[in-house]
């Protein structure tokens, strides 16, 4: 079981990715300026924001399911719909930077930076609408059933990469194998296209077009350092790094946290609420043949009592929704600046209270990880035993 990833298109951009085979998202007209750089120009709200794109694009791996979304667009897309299913092809997602010589962006009409390329896996050509994945209750008996994480999206407006639960995924290929009796297409040779009249992928006659856009490869950690040393927040900067690396073979905070293990599926800032709360990153993997997942919150500062109290609101959701779909053993996980001095009494007290409540429980005593950075070094991690 791998990642399912959600990209948001419409009826000029959609052809496009089918033919060149890419899935991307983008933020208006703004340029990246700190990728492999110490320096930005940019203020640090939309600094913020393309370093939280660049987490969303980082988490996505070879093999991983892409799904589009077709915006609504009245009146010839009357209601949006979901099409799949596509297999990321390559392990490592990329950007191609807003600088003018962005490939096809006068035929996408706007600015994606953030790429991904990808290949066809079960491909469909009838969508499933929004109604069906996220209205119908028909074959549902409990709420957290429901395919939360897209409804979350709508509520919130959030950017155009979302991914979706193991669970999730099921469901939604479920409804699109059903909506189309099991038929799927065999391009062979030929491009995959969208008909906008019948709103239906299908093969065309135009050869296949190799993607040649540049592939700039994702490195945060010179711009999250300065702002380390400045005393600045890097946040963004540090999901983004964890994220891209988590499962990787050369991932030391991978071994720490799973050993040898296969990262099963993997999330960042996941929905876990109708307010705006959401799970820095959250990862499930299979040890000794049990299935474990872990909600993680992550914190540029030491740790303070309000973040453990933080990791409780996730494991309470993790129990009502996830656990339900997905039986696991849930292994909380806590990431902060290394204090470099004993853990304070509030702290200690605010961690033991966290483990008796959860002790009997399918979850286990939070795991406290403290990261330094070192310039040379980069970030490392170590455990903390209280």
């Amino acid at each position: 079981m791998m990642t399912a990833h959600v990209f948001v298109v419409d009826t000029k951009t959609f052809p496009v990715h089918l033919r060149y085979k890419f899935a991307g998202t983008g933020a208006r007209e703004h340029q990246i300026d700190f990728n492999n750089s110490v320096n930005s120009s940019l203020h640090h709200t939309p600094e913020n924001m393309l370093a939280g794109m660049m987490a969303d694009i980082g988490r996505i791996r070879r093999g991983d399911s892409i799904i589009f979304y077709l915006q609504q667009r009245a009146p010839r897309i009357p209601e949006g719909k979901f099409y799949g299913i596509f297999r990321a092809a390559e392990d490592y997602s990329f950007i191609d930077n807003n600088d003018g010589s962005q490939f096809l962006k006068n035929s996408l009409g706007k600015s994606l930076t953030f790429r991904t390329i990808f290949e066809p896996d079960r491909v469909y050509p009838e969508g499933v609408t929004e109604w069906e994945a996220l209205d119908e209750i028909k074959g549902i008996s409990k709420p957290n059933q429901m395919i939360w994480s897209l409804i979350y999206r709508k509520l919130k407006g959030n950017r155009g990469c979302t991914m979706i639960t193991e669970y999730e995924q099921d469901r939604l290929y479920d409804l699109l194998d059903r909506k189309n009796e099991g038929f799927v297409l065999d391009c062979d040779d030929q491009s995959l296209d969208f008909d906008i009249n019948t709103q239906r992928i299908f093969c065309s006659d135009l050869i296949p077009t190799e993607y040649s856009g540049r592939k700039e490869s994702i490195n945060l950690f010179p711009r999250l350092a300065l702002k380390y040393l400045d005393g600045r927040s890097f946040e963004a900067h540090l999901q983004a790094e964890i994220v891209g690396g988590l499962g990787r073979d050369s991932d030391a905070l991978s071994k720490m946290l799973i050993g040898e293990s296969t990262i099963e599926w993997l999330g960042n800032e996941v929905s876990c609420g109708v307010g705006m709360q959401k799970i820095d990153v959250m990862f499930a993997f299979i040890r000794d043949g049990i299935r474990y997942v872990s909600p993680v919150e992550l914190k540029s500062v030491r740790i303070q009592p309000a973040h453990v109290r933080q990791v409780q609101r996730y494991v309470d959701w993790v129990q009502q929704y996830y656990i339900p779909n997905l039986p696991s053993i849930i292994s909380p996980t806590l990431i902060t600046l290394n204090s470099q001095s004993p853990l304070s009494y509030a702290v200690r007290q605010e961690i033991q209270r966290f483990n008796d409540h959860n002790s009997g429980s399918t979850c286990e005593r939070l795991r406290l990880v403290e990261f330094e950075v070192n310039s040379s070094a980069g970030l490392t991690f170590s455990i903390n035993n209280y």
